[in-house]
């Protein structure tokens, strides 16, 4: 049960940070977009970088948590056929890689979690869920105010214009 408690937790404050870090950088892109003194349609690949470093760090983030947790507790470990054991570079790639294939609800399933280290896992796949959806939102919005129409006019929305 304390098990299962302490990956809870861990899986609340992760989600936590990785929310922080998407809301953190698309608040910036928001604010620095509209300044930039460039044709309006290269505006919107600017703003796909920084989204993308966004995901990257979540991943990063489980990962090392999935590294810290399956090499210095006992909660849980990740398994599957060829899967590196104990503090190497090898570990942590793997770690990285499950990281990777759980954020993006793909899943090959070669790599699998074990014990508590489940519920991590389930979280992982929630929140990618959850950030992909958010930031593929806000691009849509971004290049809805940003993109310019063919004949050189922007989108009008009611709330830019009141009456």
């Amino acid at each position: 049960m304390t098990a299962f408690i302490v990956v809870s937790m861990t899986a609340a404050i992760t989600v936590g940070i990785c929310c922080l870090i998407a809301y953190e950088i698309m608040r910036i892109i928001w604010e620095k977009l509209p300044k930039l003194t460039m044709q309006p349609r290269l505006r919107v690949p600017l703003l796909i970088g920084p989204i993308f470093l966004s995901h990257i760090l979540s991943i990063w983030l489980y990962s090392l948590v999935y590294f810290g947790i399956e090499n210095f507790t006992k909660i849980g470990a990740i398994v599957g056929q060829g899967k590196s054991v104990g503090l190497s570079y090898d570990t942590f790639l793997d770690c990285l890689y499950f990281s990777a294939t759980t954020y993006t609800s793909l899943g090959f399933g070669d790599l699998t979690p074990t014990e508590n280290i489940r519920m991590l896992a389930a979280a992982e796949v929630l929140n990618g869920l959850v950030l992909i959806a958010w930031t593929a939102s806000f691009t849509y919005l971004a290049m809805e105010k940003f993109w310019p129409l063919p004949h050189g006019g922007y989108r009008r929305r009611s709330s830019d214009h009141p009456q």
